[in-house]
């Protein structure tokens, strides 16, 4: 934390034992000690809330950001939904104006008999057989 060496940590204790003196150096010493413990722990939640509330910022924005991604999709299938509704409304439309009106029963009983190569039609002479 400190850029200090080791030379200078040995300048400082021989300052503070001379101008503290050698009854309460130790009593001194502690008391720097439980301030220096205090004040780490004091810097280390600081830095502990200044991270949680940059993730709590982050996280926020990548919320907003799949929110408007959501939304956005949202607006996208809705519109290609109606696009869709509208274009087969518009066969249903015109396939109902050009699709051939029912046949007449007879027509459906006729379809067998063509099918099987005999005439529908009673008057019509016979073919000979050779």
């Amino acid at each position: 934390m400190f850029d200090i060496g080791f030379s200078e940590i040995v300048v400082i204790a021989v300052v503070a034992l001379v101008v503290i003196g050698p009854e309460r150096l130790p009593r001194v010493a502690r008391t720097l000690g439980h301030l220096f413990g205090r004040m780490q722990r004091y810097v280390n939640d600081v830095k502990a809330d200044i991270a949680r509330e940059m993730e709590l910022d982050e996280l926020k924005r990548l919320q907003a950001n799949v929110e408007d991604a959501a939304r956005s999709i949202e607006h996208t299938v809705a519109r290609e939904f109606r696009e869709t509704e509208t274009r087969l409304q518009g066969i249903a439309e015109t396939g109902s104006e050009a699709a051939p009106q029912p046949a007449a029963p007879a027509a459906a009983e006729a379809s067998p008999q063509l099918e099987l190569g005999l005439d529908s039609n009673p008057h019509t002479p016979a073919r000979k057989q050779a």
